[in-house]
């Protein structure tokens, strides 16, 4: 047949819309969402073990930097409890939340300004009731806090007993007795911060 006896417009425009499945640009999938990691700080005076436990939770995967427009060394690394990763941060050591030394402003601005899941405020067990008025501050503060009582055993052959029920009922936060050098107790504690942090229980009066 000759074209130009040819019915069909084969030459001419499409009619818009016809066989176009969009305009513009093709749509995007939704970007996915990742959870949070949740973030654990631990705090206390020099010499109670706090470094000793960071680094029995963390292994050997730890950063050292010093806090922003500080000369102050602040240590951060990571633990898994089950299958879920938490941040750790290993504060410098501290006697109150009203500072003194430099030391004890960057625990408190990184207790104040960063999102903190759970502070484990880590005691020494042989000297308990000169360390809990930072428990009392630090629950006053509206921080989310765990007592961690270290060196159970240096105080059990002192004859001192620490009863852990007790201190939770009189305190309204989860207590756990522990000897970070000797491995004692990693797993309660690992156990109630992975619990507490998924209920969401960890209010001063959990």
């Amino acid at each position: 047949m000759e074209c130009h006896k040819c019915q069909n417009t084969c030459h001419s425009k499409p009619k818009r819309g016809v066989g176009w499945k969009w305009w513009g640009k093709p749509p995007q999938p939704s970007p996915l969402k990742t959870e949070p990691i949740p973030q654990v700080a631990l705090v206390g005076t020099p010499n109670v073990g706090k470094s000793v436990l960071f680094n029995a939770l963390t292994g050997t995967y730890v950063t050292v930097s010093n806090y922003p427009g500080t000369t102050v060394e602040v240590s951060r690394g990571q633990m898994t409890v089950g299958d879920r990763p938490f941040a750790v941060v290993d504060t410098p050591g501290m006697y109150s939340l009203l500072p003194i030394t430099e030391e004890e402003k960057v625990s408190r601005d990184l207790l104040l300004s960063e999102p903190v899941d759970l502070v484990i405020h880590v005691v020494d067990a042989k000297n308990l009731g000169r360390m809990l008025p930072l428990t009392f501050q630090l629950i006053e503060a509206g921080l989310p806090v765990l007592l961690a009582v270290n060196m159970i055993d240096e105080a059990e052959q002192l004859g001192i007993e620490i009863h852990r029920d007790h201190l939770e009922m009189e305190l309204g936060i989860p207590v756990v007795t522990m000897a970070a050098a000797l491995n004692v107790g990693l797993r309660d504690l690992k156990y109630k911060v992975g619990d507490y942090v998924k209920s969401g229980c960890l209010s001063g009066t959990y």
